[in-house]
């Protein structure tokens, strides 16, 4: 059929979501029209790229340009664009659902804010800017025609539950989005948007830096005491990179990066970089003050927006930021390039690479300078992106030392404020020769486990480590300004100082050789789940704890490849008691007096158990576990 014409339900995340819109009070309605002027720039940079990339598409490109039209009486704002347009298909795949992942999180989350800033901020991070249309607009209708298709699409709906879809053989190539508009109400900040200085005034404000014109009708006096209607190019069209740093405001600054992010709130830093000689480009990057909701997450997308002398090539390049700048957005405008480049063959271009080079260590050094000259930014900074810039440590040798450099780490020595590698080695004690550290799943987990026990007894220093990449980045660094990092859940652990151990030698001697015949059988016993069992010189009040060799791999790092689909042979740790705790006393001697006791091997397998448990380890077999502990408290009553 030539017409088809259906009404269709939103997906229910996009239903929950334009309810929000609708109901909720906003503190600045005016965004929806950025939002709006931002995706037809982006559609005419869509159809200029796609005119070149394929010759055989019959578009005119000679005036690629964005209307805003007005009618007082009708009470409409329209947004209109000549660009790629959309088929019937991506209608219903752009508007009608949400396309992206974490949308059950930004739905909690948006019920959670407390206030409409804070709503403003989740949304500006899910970047669903069409959906701000209908804060002011009781219903909205989408005209469109992809380029080089001769059927056309009208989509409406009042932002309720449902929308209309029709296919027309007639419109013009591009987007025409037609608002009709809400009365207006101040008190609500709802104002009208059919008032021809103030639509001129939030253009002039968000959107003069888009390299396309905007033009509408404006009222201009004929000299003769009345007007007359002209067009008119509302914006100025410079290129924001272009212009030397002195020449722009910082308002500027931060309206065209809320322009390239869609985030509603103001970056926390701008970075300008200007290179010129053997290849020259302009770049303007942004580290934003919030970590968008999907950081995280397989399918984000990220990178920078590539221009080639002011021409649109790409969004999202990812071969020009690494993987763990993911959250950088920006502008990267090359002069050397050819403009038929994809993203195969930038992957392998010799200035690109360069170009990445020289972005990556300017927002290093920008942080670096954050951190020196501005501690609370800089902690802002480290709070949202700390977890994914550590991805860099495994990611980036290159660059390992200098992320080692800005990096902030939780400790022991404070509870609130993490601390840098050079402010640890500061307070190092004398004659310690490592940075210690403990991973685990949170600082509670780290803070009270059985191996901080003499390592807060003596009062060293202790990194606390809970992000999964942490067990990672560890395995992979060779230390700090010459201090090695030693897990104190690894290999032996001596921290008594020379006297002490003259001291304690005899005493250890004696505990060795009281313990011996122990020791050789709880070896013996739990051979299948532990390679040795030896003496504990970490422990000060708990009975046991599980230790790995210098270079084994750790448990959760073991999960995580096994979680990836690799094999990882079963490792086999080590088992340390505690000969000072009663448990553990107690067992030597029940040992020494009924060797041949059944129970003592269970007592063996739960003191194994507890330790594993201590440590945020699973049991191979919880069932067993609760009944042998059962079982033996039940004995004791």
């Amino acid at each position: 059929m030539d017409t088809q014409f259906e009404t269709l339900e939103f997906q229910a995340e996009a239903r929950q979501l334009l309810q929000l819109m609708v109901h909720s009070i906003y503190s600045n309605k005016d965004i929806f029209l950025r939002e709006l002027v931002s995706n037809a720039s982006d559609a005419l940079d869509k159809l200029r790229l796609e005119a070149f990339r394929d010759k055989d598409l019959e578009v005119d490109t000679d005036d690629l340009h964005i209307d805003l039209e007005i009618d007082t009486d009708q009470r409409t704002l329209t947004v209109r664009d000549n660009g790629i347009g959309m088929s019937r298909d991506e209608v219903v795949t752009l508007i009608g659902t949400i396309a992206k992942s974490g949308t059950a999180e930004l739905l909690r989350k948006l019920k959670e804010a407390q206030d409409s800033t804070a709503s403003q901020e989740l949304i500006g991070q899910f970047g669903v800017g069409f959906y701000s249309s209908f804060m002011v607009a009781e219903k909205v209708t989408l005209l469109t025609r992809r380029a080089g298709e001769s059927q056309a699409t009208r989509w409406e709906s009042a932002g309720e539950g449902t929308y209309t879809i029709e296919t027309l053989d007639e419109a013009p190539q591009g987007t025409a989005v037609t608002l009709h508009l809400k009365p207006e109400d101040t008190d609500d900040q709802l104002f009208d948007y059919t008032n021809t200085q103030k639509v001129m005034g939030i253009v002039q404000r968000y959107s003069d830096f888009i390299t396309w014109p905007i033009r509408m009708a404006v009222d201009r006096p004929d000299g003769e005491g009345g007007t007359k209607r002209e067009v008119e190019t509302v914006n100025s069209m410079k290129a924001l990179w272009a212009r030397p740093k002195d020449e722009a405001s910082e308002e500027e600054y931060k309206e065209f990066y809320k322009h390239i992010s869609h985030d509603w709130t103001d970056p926390l830093e701008t970075v300008q970089l200007r290179a010129e000689g053997t290849f020259e480009y302009q770049a303007l990057l942004f580290i934003p003050a919030h970590a968008p909701l999907d950081l995280f997450m397989r399918e984000r997308k990220r990178g920078v927006q590539l221009y080639v002398k002011r021409v649109f090539i790409m969004d999202d390049c990812e071969a020009l930021i690494p993987e763990y700048l993911r959250f950088v957005k920006g502008v990267v405008d090359a002069q050397d390039l050819s403009l038929n480049v994809s993203r195969e063959i930038l992957q392998q271009d010799r200035q690109i690479q360069l170009i990445r080079k020289r972005l990556v260590k300017k927002v290093l050094s920008t942080v670096k300078t954050m951190m020196t000259e501005d501690t609370d930014r800089y902690r802002t900074f480290w709070k949202e992106f700390g977890a994914a810039v550590k991805e860099g440590l495994v990611g980036d040798p290159e660059n390992q030392e200098t992320i080692l450099d800005i990096a902030s780490f939780a400790s022991t020595h404070d509870a609130e404020q993490p601390t840098t590698l050079r402010e640890y080695i500061e307070r190092m004690k004398e004659g310690q020769e490592h940075i210690y550290y403990l991973t685990g799943a949170s600082r509670s987990a780290v803070e009270n486990s059985p191996h901080m026990e003499a390592f807060t007894a003596k009062g060293y220093e202790v990194l606390i480590l809970a992000d999964p990449i942490d067990e990672m980045w560890v395995e992979s660094v060779n230390g700090f300004e010459g201090k090695q990092f030693q897990s104190i859940a690894k290999g032996q652990v001596d921290l008594d100082t020379e006297e002490e151990k003259k001291t304690s030698e005899s005493e250890r001697d004696q505990q060795q050789q009281d313990f011996a015949e122990l020791l050789s059988w709880m070896t013996t016993s739990l051979q299948d789940t532990v390679k040795e069992v030896r003496l504990s010189a970490r422990l000060t009040t708990s009975p046991a704890c599980i230790v790995g060799d210098a270079h084994d791999v750790t448990p959760t790092l073991e999960k995580m490849y096994r979680a990836m689909g690799q094999e990882v042979p079963q490792i086999k740790r080590i088992l340390e008691i505690n000969p000072e705790h009663p448990l553990v006393a107690g067992l030597r001697k029940a040992h020494a007096e009924h060797a041949d006791d059944p129970t003592l091997g269970e007592t063996a397998e739960l003191l194994y158990g507890m330790a594993l448990l201590a440590e945020g380890g699973e049991l191979s077999d919880p069932p067993r576990f609760t009944r042998l502990l059962a079982d033996r408290l039940a004995s004791s009553l």
